[in-house]
């Protein structure tokens, strides 16, 4: 190899290796301080294309459960205004057996009436029961978005508790009610109930759905996004070596033309 002093090309090669590992070097530090794996577009960008789609698929997920639990609070209350009525018409039918009793007075059967009324304008008052400003009763179904996707929705009723009782709460006094119409109104509240507590559930179902999904999808987007600290910090070692290597090599590179001086002195 000849000795020049206008080029020296294994200087050259020493500071590309150099600048090459610090480089490296210096995106292992980044990874590992961050715990990304992508810090720029440039690193992966179809990785970041995907990871981008998964993290608002994942918001979104969380959303709809969050929708999904505030759906299966609104059952839950409406079953216990259902739960309530079912416990007046209870007391009523109770009334009605009392106020057949032969030994009771006028006076006495009055004192029922008045129970009755009351108990009667309670079972009007909950058919009119509110859940943060949305009627829990009044029939017809809303419906509740079950996938991140909008793709599967579920029906849920807002029970027509009103007309389940309508006998009831239009009977003119305690007297005039049969027994027949009340176990009727019991019935059609525990109909209520029953449809109010399949549909609780199935949304219960859709939630750990839900959550399940949004797991997966967590554990996807972190594959593609998060750093793997062993292999990074492995690689981080490796890249820290071939700095101080580089470097090393690289004044050795430069002291090389110190020949040519010593040649001509």
């Amino acid at each position: 190899m000849s000795i020049v002093i206008n080029t020296n090309p294994s200087a050259t090669s020493a500071s590309v290796n150099l600048n090459t590992s610090s480089s490296m070097l210096q995106k292992s530090l980044n990874r590992l301080s961050s715990g990304v794996k992508i810090g720029s577009p440039a690193d992966d960008a179809g990785g970041l294309a995907v990871s981008v789609k998964m993290s608002a698929q994942i918001r979104r997920t969380d959303a709809v459960n969050a929708n999904v639990a505030n759906a299966v609070s609104f059952l839950q209350t409406q079953d216990g205004a259902n739960q309530t009525a079912g416990k007046i018409l209870d007391r009523i039918s109770e009334l009605k057996t009392l106020a057949s009793d032969v030994t009771k007075s006028t006076s006495d059967k009055a004192n029922y009436e008045v129970e009755f009324d009351q108990l009667k304008a309670q079972l009007t008052d909950l058919s009119n029961e509110k859940f943060n400003g949305v009627s829990l009763f009044g029939g017809g179904t809303v419906s509740v978005q079950t996938t991140e996707d909008g793709a599967t929705s579920v029906s849920i009723t807002k029970s027509d508790l009103g007309t389940a009782v309508t006998s009831v709460t239009g009977a003119a006094d305690v007297s005039a009610i049969s027994i027949g119409v009340v176990t009727t109104a019991i019935q059609n509240v525990a109909t209520l109930r029953a449809t109010n507590g399949a549909q609780t559930s199935r949304l219960q179902f859709a939630s750990e759905t839900l959550t399940i999904n949004r797991t997966n999808l967590e554990a996807a987007n972190s594959r593609i996004i998060d750093t793997d600290i062993a292999q990074e910090s492995t690689q981080f070692a490796k890249f820290n070596i071939l700095v101080q290597s580089g470097a090393a090599m690289l004044a050795q590179a430069n002291a090389s033309s110190q020949i040519a001086l010593r040649l001509i002195g």
